[in-house]
């Protein structure tokens, strides 16, 4: 760890204590006798193609109002359901997830019970379902208290709950339905309402994230401010109400940049420019010559040997200028040059606003995280691995902490690199491990495709491999996504012609 790193790390890690959040049996089935649908001593617990197609036979006759149809298919469902969840106990790994995207033509009759049995069939056993992106939340326009649309506004399904739809279908399968939602980034329509604009981040280039981020429609928030914070805390109870097994934190950072805005080398890079986030840097100052000096570096970008000299002529009874988390050098002040004074405060201030602009993050996942954690319900955070990183003097623009996340959270990295093969991917994965504190549930998300690779990225088969290699003790992966396994599905549902 470099020395930047390392003061970064003790900057943050002294703030911990300062902030406390206070909101917090198997049956006989029809032409298959007891013919398993999982089949024994095999690498996964894929359910076999004919059974499949037996199911998908019952679950459409059912819906044609076929009685006898419909009791061997809930037969078969708790069939494959017990099987499932025997299975896993004894293959690697024993969790095995899939992301799912839900849209307004699934609340076609049938369509969740579709979906969930594709994901079983597969042989997964916990499903990550999105219930706020884009600007858009998971619940019935009729019923949704919170300050974003909701993403089902069909005239006649105003009632539809398709989130706790989603948890039911998916539990009676044997499936945890984990709550998988944007953080940080709020949405688009977010930035529409006149009475946010103080919630929104800013840089000190005056911009929000709707200019710097490539596709334009990315909002990301002031983690300090109250309105954000209250908003989002909304939202999460509401999620909570429908008892998910879970609740995944995406999008935990600040916007992704590109070219040389992708470092941030200096404070005017920080979203440190609102009102609220301001206003909690300026009280982590702990003298006037401490203060003054913060002011003026956000305003010109530096502080001058000039403006050191005349800070300590207004304030002469002060001695250090002081800051939370700030240690000064061990030199006798009288024995420092004004230009060493200059470089060393120069760079603990940069140090310290880059601390403030992480455990911004921090305490708002901490926040996001309390009414899950108050129900007994596990958090996650999802993140890059390599977006925490220090780069010569500057860091990755996404600042973010994601090695201080803390350990009671399940950690879910996305090692999504493209090398050819699995190498890269593994690189990514063995980085987090080696940071992670002991105890700490990592879960790596992994993006790809069975039996096939797409472009510079190898099939899950190769993946997984790679990775049981490195790290057989990990006992939990998840795919990225189910769009990417049954892509003529997903497309046929977005436009309502699924069966």
């Amino acid at each position: 760890m470099s020395d930047h790193s390392w003061k970064l790390f003790r900057i943050i890690c002294s703030w911990q204590n300062l902030f406390t959040i206070i909101i917090s049996n198997t049956l006989l089935i029809f032409n298959l006798g007891n013919q398993p649908a999982i089949a024994q001593n095999k690498q996964d617990c894929r359910v076999s193609s004919k059974i499949i197609q037996e199911k998908e036979k019952f679950r459409l006759l059912a819906l044609k109002g076929n009685k006898e149809a419909e009791n061997r298919y809930q037969q078969l469902i708790k069939q494959h359901s017990q099987e499932l969840q025997k299975c896993r106990t004894q293959i690697w790994p024993q969790t095995q997830a899939l992301w799912l995207r839900l849209y307004p033509c699934d609340t076609k009759p049938g369509a969740i019970d579709h979906i969930m049995d594709r994901i079983v069939n597969q042989g997964y056993n916990q499903v990550y379902l999105e219930v706020f992106y884009d600007g858009r939340v998971l619940l019935p326009a009729a019923n949704n208290p919170t300050v974003w649309p909701s993403v089902i506004r069909t005239k006649g399904a105003e009632k539809v709950d398709l989130l706790a739809t989603a948890i039911q279908k998916g539990r009676q399968r044997g499936l945890k339905v984990y709550a998988w939602m944007f953080t940080n980034h709020f949405g688009y329509s977010y930035a529409q309402r006149p009475d946010r604009q103080e919630a929104i981040a800013r840089n000190g280039k005056n911009q929000t994230s709707l200019s710097v981020v490539e596709d334009g429609s990315q909002v990301f928030i002031d983690p300090y401010n109250t309105q954000a914070k209250t908003d989002y805390y909304r939202l999460v109870q509401q999620v909570v109400l429908r008892r998910p097994d879970g609740i995944l934190f995406d999008y935990v950072r600040y916007p992704r940049q590109s070219g040389t805005n992708s470092i941030a080398t200096k404070v005017h890079d920080l979203w440190l420019f609102t009102p609220a986030t301001q206003e909690v840097l300026f009280r982590r100052a702990q003298n006037y010559k401490g203060l003054e000096l913060i002011r003026r570096f956000l305003t010109k970008g530096y502080v001058s040997a000039g403006d050191i000299a005349e800070v300590d002529k207004r304030y002469p009874q002060e001695d250090e200028p002081m800051w939370e988390g700030r240690i000064p050098p061990k030199t006798q002040k009288s024995l420092l040059s004004l230009v060493e004074k200059q470089r060393i405060l120069q760079l603990d201030l940069w140090l310290f606003t880059v601390a403030h602009a992480m455990q911004g993050i921090l305490d708002f996942v901490a926040l996001a995280n309390y009414p899950g954690e108050q129900q007994g319900i596990p958090g996650g955070v999802v993140f890059f691995p390599e977006a925490n990183q220090a780069l010569g003097q500057g860091y990755d623009s996404r600042l973010q902490p994601w090695d201080k996340f803390p350990s009671n959270l399940e950690w879910h990295p996305m090692a999504y690199a493209t090398c050819g093969n699995g190498n890269c991917i593994i690189s990514q994965v063995q980085r987090v491990l080696s940071m992670a504190q002991p105890g700490t549930k990592i879960i790596p998300a992994l993006a790809g495709k069975w039996g096939a690779s797409i472009g510079n990225r190898p099939s899950l088969e190769v993946q997984m491999q790679a990775l049981r290699q490195l790290a057989p003790q990990i006992q939990g992966v998840s795919h990225f996504a189910y769009s990417w396994q049954y892509p003529d599905h997903d497309s046929d549902r977005k436009s309502c012609n699924a069966r």
